[in-house]
Order: C-alpha cells, then structure tokens, then sequence
C-alpha cells in the first residue's frame, strides 16, 4: 500500500458534487490506412484491457482509517478491478461534429468518479468526419498531476506508425520497462526539465537550506506592504464573472496555435514562453469580460500551478505548488502589459529561488490555508484567492502513434472551483500549443468565444512587436484538426491603423531588434483598435459551429 502525501488528500478533501476533483483531455488521432474504426477501436479496448498487474494506481482504490480522510490514507489493490467499467465505448450522434464531440466531453467532466473503485475512467469515442477518433480521459487529482500523466501517456505512444503494444499500456510490467529505460539513459521525446508546469520557472536543483520561516517571514512583509510587489492569494483580487458560485455543468472548448508563434513574441519582448502565454491569456479575459461589461478596474490575478518533481521522479501523484500573476488586465496598451506581467512572475521566481522544493510544498500550503475556512463558509466567491488558474504542462514534442493511429492533438482538461469558474491549461505537442478551456456553463456563458479573443490577443502582441506571422499550412487531416499548426481567424481582425498606433508599433519592433532591457514607452493612444465589432465576430464564430465541417483555405482549429 502507498500513502497519500498531504496534496492528495487536499484534492480529496475539497471534493463535492459541484466541484470534481480530476483532471483529463481529449486527445484525437486520425485512424491508420485502411484500418476498420469500429474495428480498430475494438482492438485498442481489448489492448487496454489485457493486463495481469495494472500500474498502481490505477488498479487501486482508497483505504482509509477510523478517521477517515483526515488520517492517513493509502492506496490497496482493488480485488473486484472491472475494467469493461473503465474502458468505455462511445459513438457521437450525427452528424459528429467537433460541437457533439465537446458536449460529450463536457458533460462526462461534470459527473464524479466513484470512490469505491479505481479512480479513473477512459472513453473512446467514434463517429468523427475525417477518419478521426477521439480518446476522452480523466483520473482524479489525488492519483496524478500534469507532469506524471504525460509520463503515463507516453507509455502508450510511439514515434514508430509500425509499432504495436502487446499488452495494456496501463500494465506495471511495460511501466517498469519505461523507467528502466529513462535510467538506462534512453531519451523519451521530452526531457525532465520539459516536464515542469512552467518553463524556467525556478532552479529546483538548488538547495540551499533556506528555510520555510524565512518565506513566511518575507509573506508576512508583504501583506503589510512592505513586500516587493508578489501578487498573493486572496490580497486586491479583484471580483468578477470569473468568481461566481458554481454549480456541476461544464462547458469545454479547445484550439490549437503554433508554437513558433508564441515563442516569437517571447523572443520580441525578452520573455519566456509562460510570459507569452500568460499575455495571450490576459488579452483575451481582458476583452471577454469586457464584451460582458464586467471588466474589474483592478487587474485580474492567475493562479499558474508550477511542478516539483524531481529529476527522474515518475512515480509521485502530485509534486506541485503554485505562484499568484498578475494579468494586468487593466491596462490597455498590449506592450505595458506583457511588462507587468513578466515582471510579476519574476518576482515569484526571486522569491522562492532559494527554497527547495519541499519548503516550497510546505509554503504553499500555509498560504492556502484560508481556503480551508473559506470554502466550507461558502466565502470562496466574496475573497477568491485567484481569478483564473492557468497552466502550462509541456508534453511531446515530435509527432506520435498508438498502434499506428497518428496522434492530432492533446487537450487538457482541468479542475474549476466555487469562486474560480474557468481554467485554462495547455500542453505542448510537436509543432504546437494545444489549448483546452474548461468552465462552469451556468456561470460563464459563450466562453466558445474565448477562442477568437485569444487569436486577436496573439496577433495584438505581433503587431505591437512587429511581427509579421507566416500563412498557414494546409494539414492533411481536415477542418477542425486539433494540429492546429494554423493561424486561427488569420483575417478577421480589423486592419484599421492610427497615427499613434503605428508609432507604437515601431517604437516595439526597434525594442525588439536591440533586444533592450528597458520598458518601453508608448504614446497616449497607442491602441486604438476597438473592441466594438468583437461580440459580431464571436457570434459568426459561434453560428458557424453549428454547421458541418468543411475543409477551409486557412484550417482554424476546433471550437466548442
């Protein structure tokens, strides 16, 4: 039996009937030539299913004491393992499109695992265009984080079409072959470092015996403003849309972007990939909220998980924290804000440079002790911690089959709570960012819009950079591939240029070429593009959902 560290019990202890505590994706492959779907699919269920020992802990349940979660807890063998319940087959109704897809997945994260058994549940689904299948997941907090689930995956997967598992790739045996070779120094397509939640965030190696009451010491300087300026939880969190109560309903939807695109803009402004990532994120609350008039005069912070699993760590459920960013969603000009928010990151990463990744556990922990008030008050809402969590779990980076069905896409799907209603994750994939957005239906409606704001948040930062993107590439795979090596709604945006925006348009591009550690500056209108025409372009965008699928010159992506 394994016992569950004090983060697992977290996840299982916050869990009601409103708020599921599991994480999962969507992945979706393109079929072999030639191959039969139902055919195929039946092989992969049979494959999934022929295993002797399952890799804990999918093949164990809880076990708890007298007293229940608040003591220790393990893992045990379940006896009565039924994995025809775990393993289910599923069919989309006609006519199968992306939206039937979505609705499917958002109602499946809605409903809870069950406890008494393993936990955790795989779905394939059959009925897409374009000899596609899907492949719907989920496995509770408490058994896996980001970083160890992209391990679990990459089991299953191979760089080889031509390569056939024998046995279940949930099987213990092919999980102690996968180890054996990562110590055996046998690269798998990422590397450890590429595992952590966010690039560079800090030196995990370091251990320089700093000490947990030092960092709260420094937390505690802060709170009372003489800090250097940390976002933290709960302090000047603004309320918005993104903090209402929540009930069980989900609503996901995802899309894809090149990576280059987002790594450009990085380079243009002397940032880190999470920076880029975070600014096209803070672009798009920025305009989704105010779209619904309900843009808070105080910036939006995020919650960006970030991973502590150790170099060669496979087997932890959960090594994670977590760090406050500031969104600078009050600010207008798009070359300001990537500055704020690059600054506020940076200056998570000072804080805990010197703490090693226990210490860090220890003082996440103790900053997130007021949820534990809160939440059972019902208070989560009124004093939210974060706005909006938003995670980066880099992945694979070249393409992948399982048993010759080519992998087109990886969509996470994350957790959202009372007094945080949307979660943004992403994980990198060959050539591309793969975006999957998860969010209370009842609390945030539209959020399929989410999608077009993003894309204009990208090309807004381009064009403050200077940066000229290339056209797409058509993809063999058809419209609405989860590729996404595209540039979603290219041409949407309006091509009106002022004075002053040009000015500043320039002033960023010479920043960029001298690559200048200063912040720039910018006129006083140096963005006059309006938001007026943006609920018209989401509302084409979200009648277009409701027809077929069809191949365009310029492939966008998928929408929900």
């Amino acid at each position: 039996m394994k016992k569950l560290n004090m983060v697992d019990k977290a996840f299982l202890l916050s869990e009601n009937r409103e708020t599921p505590m599991h994480v999962g994706g969507v992945s979706l492959y393109t079929l072999p030539p030639g191959a039969n779907e139902k055919e195929f699919l039946h092989g992969l269920a049979d494959s999934m299913r022929n295993v002797d020992t399952m890799l804990p802990p999918f093949g164990d349940r809880l076990k708890t004491g007298p007293l229940g979660l608040v003591g220790n807890t393990y893992w045990e063998p379940d006896p009565a393992l039924d994995l025809d319940y775990h393993i289910r087959h599923s069919a989309l109704p006609a006519p199968g499109r992306y939206r039937e897809l979505f609705t499917l997945v958002s109602r499946l994260h809605g409903t809870l695992l069950e406890r008494s058994r393993p936990l955790w549940e795989m779905h394939l689904i059959e009925g897409l265009p374009n000899r596609q299948f899907a492949v719907y997941n989920k496995t509770h907090h408490a058994a896996v984080d980001g970083a160890r689930s992209i391990h679990v995956s990459r089991v299953m997967l191979s760089a080889d079409p031509n390569h056939v598992l024998e046995e279940s790739p949930l099987s213990l045996h092919l999980w102690e072959q996968y180890k054996a070779g990562l110590k055996m120094g046998k690269r798998p397509e990422h590397t450890t470092s590429e595992l952590r939640s966010v690039s560079d965030m800090f030196k995990l190696s370091i251990d320089s015996g700093a000490h947990v009451f030092n960092a709260v010491k420094t937390f505690a300087g802060t709170l009372v403003g003489r800090g250097n300026g940390m976002a933290l939880p709960h302090m000047r969190v603004p309320r918005s849309a993104l903090n209402a109560p929540i009930d069980g309903a989900r609503r996901f939807v995802a899309q894809s972007w090149p990576f280059a695109r987002i790594k450009a803009v990085a380079k243009a402004f002397d940032g880190t990939f999470n920076d880029a990532v975070l600014a096209m994120c803070s672009g798009a609350l920025r305009t989704y909220l105010q779209v619904h008039a309900e843009l808070p005069q105080a910036p939006l912070k995020a919650m960006v998980p970030v991973s502590l699993r150790q170099p060669g760590d496979v087997d932890s459920g959960n090594a994670v924290a977590a760090i406050s960013a500031d969104l600078a969603t009050n600010i207008d000009d798009p070359i300001e804000r990537f500055e704020r928010i690059k600054a506020s990151v940076q200056v998570s990463k000072d804080f805990y440079a010197e703490m090693t990744p226990r210490e860090i556990e220890l003082f996440f922990l103790i900053v997130q002790s007021p949820a534990a008030i809160l939440a059972p008050l019902g208070m989560m809402s009124k004093l939210p911690p974060y706005n909006v969590a938003i995670s980066n779990v880099p992945g694979i980076r070249e393409t992948m089959y399982w048993n010759g069905a080519r992998l087109d896409g990886s969509y996470p799907l994350s957790i959202v709570t009372d007094g945080m209603a949307m979660n943004i994750t992403l994980v990198t994939y060959a050539e591309s960012v793969d975006f999957g957005i998860i969010a209370c239906r009842r609390s945030l409606p539209h959020i399929q819009r989410m999608i077009d704001y993003m894309e204009e948040s990208l090309q807004e930062l381009e064009d403050a950079a200077g940066i000229k993107a290339k056209p797409a590439k058509k993809h063999a795979t058809g419209a609405g591939t989860s590729r996404g090596r595209t540039q979603a709604k290219a041409n949407t945006r309006p091509k009106t240029k002022t004075k002053a925006k040009a000015k500043a348009k320039a002033k960023a591009k010479a920043k960029a070429k001298a690559k200048a550690k200063a912040k720039p500056k910018t006129g006083a209108g140096a963005k006059a593009k309006t938001r007026a025409t943006a609920p018209a372009r989401a509302k084409t965008a979200a009648n277009a959902q409701s027809k077929p699928a069809a191949k365009p010159k310029v492939k966008t992506g998928k929408q929900g």
